[in-house]
């Protein structure tokens, strides 16, 4: 709990700025996926302070999106008012979340990367069992080589990608994209430069 409390006040002063943390745009690789987005119901995980799951709002999409910081769902609905965009934001951590079974039709995930191996081995389970047969999972995150560039991320390394832990977590998918690539990224201050990441989309067969 100790642990948890740290967190979250960490993310809180973070977030308690006066301008966006990691901007107002959507996440570049999120943007390219534009093409698989048609109708439906999508789940934004620790989606911060909404730039992705506004813009998901913005493709007609039906968009759920959670984060544990409260300091980061209020900038997040004050946006999306800017934005005139309807998401159902709601404040709470991954662990508390009401997941359901087959709700989505797409899950994304972007920079999510607090969680440590086994903690996450549960969380992808969980983002698993809430998309759809059929639907999308999208997830953006920094690779291991971002150790090196320190321009973003948790500054751990056990807690970064590869494309062969996407690939094996989600075994039984059809696989969209899978990339690892270097790109300079300007994300607001939170993200800012050259990059170390890798994408994935899989179809949940």
């Amino acid at each position: 709990m100790a642990k948890f409390s740290k967190s979250l006040e960490r993310w809180n002063d973070r977030f308690s700025v006066d301008h966006y943390l990691f901007g107002q745009e959507a996440n570049h690789y999120l943007v390219e996926q534009q093409k698989y987005l048609k109708t439906g119901s999508v789940l934004a995980i620790a989606d911060g302070e909404g730039r992705n799951s506004i813009w998901l709002a913005q493709q007609g999409l039906h968009v759920d999106a959670f984060d544990f910081s409260p300091v980061a769902i209020q900038k997040a609905q004050k946006l999306a008012q800017s934005k005139d965009a309807q998401v159902h934001f709601m404040c709470s951590d991954w662990q508390s979340f009401d997941w359901g079974q087959d709700r989505y039709d797409y899950v994304v995930g972007i920079f999510f990367q607090f969680a440590d191996p086994r903690d996450r081995k549960e969380l992808f389970a969980k983002m698993h069992q809430t998309l759809k047969p059929g639907g999308l999972m999208i997830i953006q995150g920094y690779g291991e080589k971002q150790m090196e560039y320190k321009t973003g991320g948790p500054g751990v390394l056990e807690n970064l990608y590869t494309e062969e832990l996407l690939k094996s977590t989600f075994s039984d998918y059809q696989v969209l994209d899978s990339r690892t690539y270097e790109k300079e990224i300007s994300e607001g201050d939170g993200h800012e430069g050259m990059s170390s990441l890798v994408g994935f989309v899989g179809k949940k067969l």
